[in-house]
């Protein structure tokens, strides 16, 4: 079908738009074959996309020699004249009459296309073609202009599940979906120090604290990258950063560190992650032993700055055991904190 549309164009439209497309084609695949090393194949294709171009090329070079050639004259034209015998014939004087003086008739010239001019369109029309196609590929995928960072991933959220009865009774508990949304933004590889990563993966759950039979609602988010892991919780309890920080000095405090963010108590703590590995193989999806994850940072932000009770949870970890400073966490909760907006849900 493509072939047939090609062949309906004129011919000096068609053929520089098949040298161009050649030409680019041929370079391109040369290139992956030679600096990229993906072997002698992609060489071959790319020197007969070349190859044809140059025969093209050819052809454009025959078609404008022609044109640039005087066409041969007739026969007709060509013919010696020989003037037929005159015979005089006697003088009769006669009344002159003036004749209509008509302009001779003139066969119309056919005017030729130009071939430059033709040339000219079929290079420019690939341009504008290879400008969008150029442009669409820089715009992100809701449309609006590039800024240089990619669109993160979508939240992946269990909107069918209702929510549990914790969240009814605390009225101005968030959701998972909250939480996803505040968290999962253009920004966040920036402050994470990674800003040519995008989210491969986001979700939000309507989760509830362990150990509180199910009365203490306990929203999580959970945003991953190629490098790091962060995850966003929050927790309607009386718990409030002072006391979590008493209960961090029977433990091993080395990493604790005591702040200030956004006005409000905060505590930077460490603490490994844990490590569960199921046997898919066996075919009953038997789990292992539990074993210790890699070491995650965590920052607990009070809900206010009285701290009567309550707190956000950021954490960030990495499987390579690599993790941010702690300004990183800082400046994430700076800038997603005050974002976090109840969505509309089902109060009954």
């Amino acid at each position: 079908m493509l072939g047939f549309l090609v062949r309906l164009l004129p011919f000096w439209i068609r053929e520089p738009l098949i040298i161009l497309v050649g030409t680019v084609f041929g370079v391109r695949i040369l290139s992956m074959a030679l600096v990229d090393g993906e072997g002698w194949v992609p060489a071959v294709i790319g020197a007969v996309f070349l190859l044809g171009a140059a025969l093209r090329v050819r052809v454009v070079v025959h078609a404008l020699r022609a044109r640039r050639r005087p066409a041969p004259a007739t026969e007709a034209e060509s013919a010696p004249v020989t003037p037929a015998p005159v015979t005089p014939a006697p003088v009769t004087p006669a009344p002159v009459t003036p004749a209509p003086v008509t302009p001779a008739a003139r066969r119309p010239v056919e005017k030729k296309p130009n071939a430059f001019a033709q040339a000219s369109f079929a290079i420019g029309l690939f341009a504008v073609i290879g400008g969008a196609l150029w442009i669409e590929g820089k715009l992100p995928e809701d449309g609006t202009a590039a800024t240089g960072a990619s669109r993160p991933a979508a939240c992946r959220l269990d909107e069918d599940e209702k929510l549990p009865s914790a969240y009814r009774s605390t009225p101005e508990a968030v959701t998972g979906a909250d939480l996803c949304r505040a968290l999962n933004r253009t920004e966040l590889p920036e402050l994470l120090g990674t800003p040519d990563e995008r989210s491969v993966y986001a979700s939000g759950t309507d989760n509830t604290a362990p150990l509180t039979d199910r009365k203490v609602a306990q929203p999580e988010a959970r945003v991953e990258f190629e490098t790091y892991t962060v995850e966003l919780s929050a927790t309607y309890d009386k718990l409030t950063v002072a006391q979590y920080a008493k209960l961090t000095t029977y433990g091993d405090g080395r990493d604790t560190r005591k702040l200030t963010v956004l006005g409000r108590p905060a505590l930077l703590t460490s603490d490994h992650m844990m490590k569960i590995q199921f046997d898919l193989g066996s075919g009953e999806g038997a789990s292992g032993p539990v074993e210790q994850g890699p070491l995650a940072r965590t920052l607990t932000v009070a809900f206010d700055g009285k701290d009567r009770g309550g707190s956000w949870d950021l954490t960030v970890w990495s499987e390579s055991g690599l993790l941010p400073d702690d300004s990183a966490l800082v400046g994430i909760a700076e800038a997603v904190l005050p974002r976090i907006t109840r969505g509309a849900r089902d109060q009954d």
